[in-house]
């Protein structure tokens, strides 16, 4: 009998990435696209491109970002598409494929989701596996990060995702609906926010998302900059050096409120003799866990409940899916839902 497969996926707004039981990891950016006529696709010579390789050459292509505020776009049968290929290229990558080694009739796959997706989107997330993979088990983000990390009694996820920030309670099983929450406040909306502060504070300067996205990635902090934030942007065509260390303070915060009051709302909820437990163990995920300066802010947010300890991991890329991994190799039959061709 084939050996059977097992993968953890973390499907992502901004990023993708996927741990392979035969040690295989792999994370692209979330975009697909298609040519957009004919001289897009005898320049590309491809039908499709994914991940970077997409927003590269976007200007030739119909681009395509199946996830959007931490839910699977339903609007057009391109984003239907979208979230097909996407899923396709990571399990080809490590090595499922029709003709392959490792046929998609082997292979059993933990999918992690935001957590409002897990509530919403989850018979269509089923459809678009369909023929992809054997059997599926679809979990929220969070819980697949508190999975990898062993992290499962009196623990508090803070997944912040580009489209979501995702808050999980851990007690011990299972998380319910209850135990979870979704703020659609995160890194696209941080990006938003600083894309319009520089365009309100240099009008003349030329600067997309794509380029923001960049700078908030390398450049971003709450609290007291450690340094000015210096980033070269063409303004009236001519590479320019720009000062835009108030307006990353100023998105990067934006964060702050909606992020303290889910977190304060949710310790809330615990049981009391739990809370302190709680409290003292709080786990920041995702590529907007790595905001300088976070860890000490939402601290601070704790002390007025009695204190607490906020820690971070220095590597999220594959965080979530190694936790699907470890899922995957646990979950019992009973818990595999069987997907027909």
């Amino acid at each position: 009998m084939p050996e059977i497969l097992h993968v953890g996926i973390d499907l992502g707004t901004s990023r993708s990435s996927i741990s392979a039981s035969n040690g295989e990891r792999f994370v692209v950016d979330s975009y697909v696209g298609w040519p957009v006529d004919m001289v897009a696709r005898k320049v590309l010579k491809r039908g499709v491109l994914i991940g970077h390789e997409a927003v590269s050459n976007r200007t030739m292509l119909d681009l395509h970002r199946p996830l959007e505020r931490g839910l699977l776009k339903e609007g057009s049968e391109k984003d239907v598409e979208a979230v097909r290929e996407l899923l396709k290229h990571l399990l080809g990558l490590v090595g499922v494929s029709n003709g392959g080694s490792v046929s998609a009739s082997n292979v059993r796959a933990v999918v992690g989701v935001p957590a409002a997706a897990l509530r919403t989107n989850k018979q269509y997330l089923r459809n678009s596996m369909k023929g992809i993979v054997d059997s599926l088990l679809i979990v929220s983000e969070p819980f697949a990060v508190a999975y990898g990390l062993d992290a499962l009694l009196h623990t508090l996820i803070i997944d912040i995702g580009a489209g979501t920030t995702d808050f999980c309670v851990m007690r011990g099983r299972y998380p319910t609906e209850e135990d979870q929450r979704t703020l659609t406040v995160a890194g696209d909306s941080i990006d938003a926010q600083l894309l319009k502060l520089i365009e309100e504070r240099y009008p003349e300067a030329n600067v997309t998302v794509y380029m923001v996205r960049e700078w908030k990635e390398k450049f971003s902090f709450v609290g007291k900059a450690s340094q000015k934030v210096i980033v070269t942007a063409p303004v009236k065509g001519v590479p320019t050096q720009l000062d835009i260390t108030n307006e990353m303070k100023a998105a990067c915060e934006s964060l702050l409120p909606p992020v303290n009051e889910m977190m304060l709302d949710l310790l809330a909820r615990v049981e009391p003799e739990f809370q302190e437990r709680v409290r003292n163990n709080i786990i920041l995920s995702g590529g907007g866990g790595l905001t300088r300066g976070l860890p000490q802010a939402l601290e601070a947010a704790l002390n007025q409940v009695g204190g607490g300890k906020v820690r971070y991991m220095e590597d999220p890329v594959f965080i979530g899916s190694d936790g699907g991994l470890a899922l995957a190799i646990d979950a019992p039959d009973g818990d595999w839902e069987k997907l027909s061709g």
